[in-house]
């Protein structure tokens, strides 16, 4: 679906894309990184927006330098900005867009429809959008990304400004796009927590450059955790402590939480089988009652913060030195400048 090497874009002082190189292929994709981290710009050069400084990138398989116009015919772009004329009706603005993308009137107004009651504002469809709730407006933006039945739809920080209730449900319509009508997406956010509960394969750049790209099963696949509550004994008047102790001296990754409970890191494959036999012998040592043993997914939240805080890191990823990056403030201002 998109393919970029050695991407850069680059402003007067400000890098922000510095030789991206990656492969989104079909479902949905989320793009993760901070404020000022790129992501933005990386959207516009897809669309053919704003000119690379180098390196090039293809969406559905046509140069984003050269074609940008005919990627556009098949692409949907949701804006992070507001960007709604606010004396316009919802449905009259949906159908502009529709037209824009070459649908005859007819089939503009009944997509129109169809796609305003998707997303929840078909019965609001004529009122004026300046008298919409931020919800409500970034209803409208991803309608009118949907409007022509692209292939293909980028999502700019889709639940920006959202309460928690508005980011749930924008959630869930970002979903549906895929598992209800077929359509890919590429949608954006600084929140890892969102994309966890949305995307087959999160990309994360930072700084402009391309930390990790991999299906979401990776980033949390290496890091499962085992939650291990035992009881006291007379021999050990804190049994979390002993165990702690123990599997610390047996070279296990562990770490107290609350009071009795203890959480066992287990790696993948037979070194995690090993990790369980290690665990369950201990406590048996011990002579210790054990009330659960229970194995909880990292978030990918988790994953991402311990590896940028360098706490913990996950050998089948050795982190590598990155350069300097510019102020966050400064990228997102380039960004910006794009548009």
């Amino acid at each position: 679906m998109i393919v970029t090497e050695g991407l850069s874009k680059r402003y007067p002082g400000v890098t922000a894309l510095d030789r991206l190189t990656v492969s989104i292929g079909p479902g949905v994709t989320g793009l993760v990184g901070a404020n000022g981290a790129g992501k933005s710009t990386l959207i516009k050069l897809l669309l053919g927006l704003a000119p690379a400084s180098e390196g090039t990138s293809r969406v559905l398989g046509k140069d984003s330098a050269t074609e940008g116009a005919a990627i556009r015919e098949q692409v949907g772009y949701m804006p992070e900005h507001d960007c709604l004329p606010p004396d316009v009706p919802a449905t009259e603005f949906v159908v502009h867009m529709a037209r824009m993308s070459g649908l005859p009137r007819a089939a503009a107004r009944e997509r129109t429809a169809d796609t305003l009651r998707h997303v929840g504002l078909y019965e609001e469809r004529y009122r004026p959008m300046g008298g919409y709730s931020t919800g409500m407006k970034q209803r409208v933006k991803l309608a009118q990304a949907l409007v022509h039945d692209p292939r293909l739809v980028l999502l700019d920080e889709p639940t920006n400004g959202l309460d928690p209730a508005g980011r749930d449900e924008m959630l869930a319509l970002i979903r549906r796009v895929h598992t209800d009508f077929g359509i890919s997406v590429l949608t954006t956010s600084h929140l890892l927590g969102e994309l966890e509960r949305v995307s087959d394969h999160v990309v994360v750049i930072d700084g402009g450059r391309l930390l990790r790209s991999e299906p979401i099963g990776g980033f949390t696949s290496s890091t499962t955790t085992l939650a291990v509550e035992v009881t006291d004994s007379d021999t050990h008047p804190s049994g979390a402590t002993a165990l702690h102790d123990a599997l610390v001296t047996a070279g296990v990754t562990v770490r107290r939480e609350g009071g009795q409970l203890v959480m066992v890191d287990i790696p993948p494959g037979e070194a995690g089988d090993r990790g369980y036999d290690t665990v369950r012998d201990t406590i048996t040592d011990l002579g210790l009652g054990l009330v659960r043993m229970e194995q909880r997914r990292r978030r990918i939240a988790e994953v991402f913060s311990t590896r940028a805080d360098g706490a913990t890191a996950d050998p089948s990823h050795p982190a590598t030195p990155a350069p300097a990056a510019p102020a966050p403030a400064a990228q997102e201002g380039a960004d910006r400048r794009a548009e």
